[in-house]
């Protein structure tokens, strides 16, 4: 019996210690890490809303983030390009507060960040988020799901719950990548539990030191013919002023 210690004492030596999984906490971080840049930045993101597979209505938007002194939750301004009716209207999100400013009118009005901007686009789904600072994470089991491209994907399972009443879903379930961390699927929910909506991340690309997903398809949680697709294109690390995400600044603003 004490060879038999011994001996499987030694095994224990070599192996090393046993690595922890990661926490379902983490695991949203990591997701956050891979969808978001580290530093201050602006991309072009393009929205087009299909019907039935016909293109119905598209809208241009630059979209500029910086995460917060405190906190650690992104700021983003998002200056309107297109269409041409909308061209240099802007949305500010300070903290979880969404601010639309109209030119014509020299008012800014507060919005609500579920509100539809278009097709299965929401306000809140085109400013910068973490994940991990809005919601509490459980995981949910483990899972091979088919991804964007038909593709199947082992995956944690999260089950994520808001933390505070201003987000803009009560619950989301995110399906990630078990080996990179990639976000791969997520089903957004309402405060009464209806699924609002299905999102498929896709078409990886090395934007800003990290593989990153450029579109993702959001389909209707009720007719999965009406689905919208989200581009994101010309990626940059920008020096973004701090003035450019107070709401008093949106008059002033001037665009680069």
């Amino acid at each position: 019996m004490r060879n038999l210690s011994i001996l499987l004492l030694g095994l224990l030596v070599l192996s090393g210690p046993v690595r922890a999984e990661p926490s379902a906490q983490e695991i949203l971080a990591a997701s956050d890490a891979i969808r978001n840049p580290d530093k201050p930045f602006g991309l072009i993101t393009t929205l087009t809303e299909y019907r039935s597979g016909k293109p119905a209505d598209r809208m241009v938007l630059k979209v500029y983030s910086k995460t917060e002194l405190k906190g650690g939750q992104y700021r983003s301004l998002v200056r309107f390009l297109e269409p041409e009716r909308d061209r240099e209207k802007l949305m500010l999100k300070e903290g979880n507060t969404l601010w639309f400013y109209d030119p014509a009118s020299k008012a800014s009005v507060r919005l609500s960040p579920q509100q539809r901007l278009l097709g299965q686009a929401s306000n809140g789904d085109v400013v910068t988020v973490n994940l991990s600072r809005d919601y509490t994470a459980a995981l949910a089991g483990e899972e091979t799901v088919t991804d964007g491209d038909r593709q199947p994907r082992d995956c944690y399972h999260l089950d994520l719950n808001a933390s505070s009443e201003d987000v803009t879903y009560a619950r989301i379930e995110l399906w990630v990548d078990k080996h990179d961390n990639h976000p791969i699927k997520g089903k957004f929910y309402s405060d009464s539990g209806r699924l609002l909506k299905t999102a498929f991340y896709r078409r990886w690309e090395e934007q800003l030191g990290q593989v990153r997903p450029t579109e993702t398809i959001i389909i209707d949680g009720i007719d999965p013919n009406l689905v919208t697709k989200m581009q994101f294109s010309d990626y940059g690390w920008r020096d973004i002023p701090e003035s450019w995400f107070q709401r008093d600044f949106l008059p002033r603003f001037q665009g680069d």
